[in-house]
């Protein structure tokens, strides 16, 4: 049975840092795309990054391109989002997804972390 459990949200004032991580189990976690994904309450889920299987390429979105950087640990089956000069508008649940086994369609879902920026 896959899990993913997401952790390292909490309270950050703005231009703060935080770093998410997601771990994972149940799965050849090296065969798998792993994303970060964000909803604020009443809004679509969006997508903030992703890193592709097998030490692929990285992508974000625009609004976070210079500010959050995704890394995957292999070794500990963790993915992880380093979220630098955070803003108000990052505030959001954050959750980490699966993708695969390579270019495959399963997908997995943590139940999310609260990430909040306010002063």
């Amino acid at each position: 049975q896959v899990h993913l459990v997401e952790s390292g949200g909490g309270l950050v004032q703005p231009g703060g840092s935080l770093t998410l991580s997601c771990e994972t189990s149940g799965l050849t976690f090296w065969d798998y795309t792993v994303s970060w994904y964000r909803q604020i309450l009443g809004k679509e889920r969006e997508w903030v990054a992703s890193k592709l299987y097998g030490g692929g390429p990285t992508d974000y979105t625009d609004s976070v391109k210079g500010r959050f950087t995704i890394s995957r640990d292999d070794a500990k089956n963790t993915v992880n989002l380093q979220m630098n000069n955070l803003k108000p508008e990052d505030a959001a649940v954050y959750y980490c997804k699966t993708r695969g086994p390579f270019g495959g369609k399963a997908e997995y879902w943590g139940q999310g972390t609260q990430v909040t920026v306010s002063s």
